[in-house]
C-alpha cells in the first residue's frame, strides 16, 4: 500500500526512488567502512579498479568513465600518486595511468574484497532478480542519457 503525504497516496515511482536512495546509502556506508581499513576511499577504489583492469588508460578516458571533471580527476590522481598507488606516464599530450607495485597489491587485495561485499549484499536477491534489477536500472540509465 502506498503511503500518504498530506492525505494523498505517493506514486510508486517516487517511493521506488526513495527506497533506491536508502539502499544506496546503506550499501555505500558498508562499502566506505570496509575500504577505510585499507586507507582507500570509494573514489580511489573506482580508480584502482579502472586502471587495474585497463593499464595505460588515459587520464581523460578515466575521467569520462567515472563521470567526473578534469579538475576532480587531477586532484584524485595527485593524491593517489603521492600515496604511490599509481603513476602517470606522459605520452605526447596524454597522460597514461599505470598502477605501481603498491597499487597492484592494493588492487589485488581490495577490489576482490569489495566485489565480495557487494555480491554478498545483492545475494539477498536471486540471480534472476539481480538480472531483472540490472535490466531495469539500465533502462532508467539509458532514458536519462538520451538527447
Amino acid at each position: 500500500m502506498l503511503r500518504a503525504l498530506e492525505g494523498r497516496p505517493r506514486a510508486a515511482g517516487l517511493l521506488a526512488w526513495f527506497r533506491l536512495i536508502r539502499v544506496f546509502q546503506r550499501v555505500d556506508r558498508l562499502s566506505t567502512e570496509a575500504l577505510r581499513c585499507h586507507g582507500i576511499s570509494s573514489a580511489q577504489l573506482d580508480v584502482l579498479a579502472r586502471v587495474g583492469s585497463s593499464e595505460g588508460i588515459s587520464q581523460q578516458r578515466l575521467a569520462d568513465a567515472l563521470l567526473v571533471t578534469k579538475g576532480n580527476i587531477c586532484q584524485l590522481l595527485d593524491k593517489m600518486q603521492a600515496s604511490e598507488l599509481l603513476e602517470r606516464r606522459p605520452e605526447g599530450r596524454v597522460n597514461r595511468l599505470f598502477l605501481t607495485e603498491k597499487g597492484r597489491r592494493a588492487y589485488d587485495e581490495v577490489v576482490p574484497a569489495h566485489d565480495r561485499l557487494i555480491n554478498g549484499v545483492l545475494g539477498t536477491l536471486t540471480v534472476e532478480e539481480q538480472h531483472t534489477l540490472l535490466r531495469l536500472l539500465r533502462k532508467l540509465d539509458h532514458s536519462l542519457t538520451r538527447d
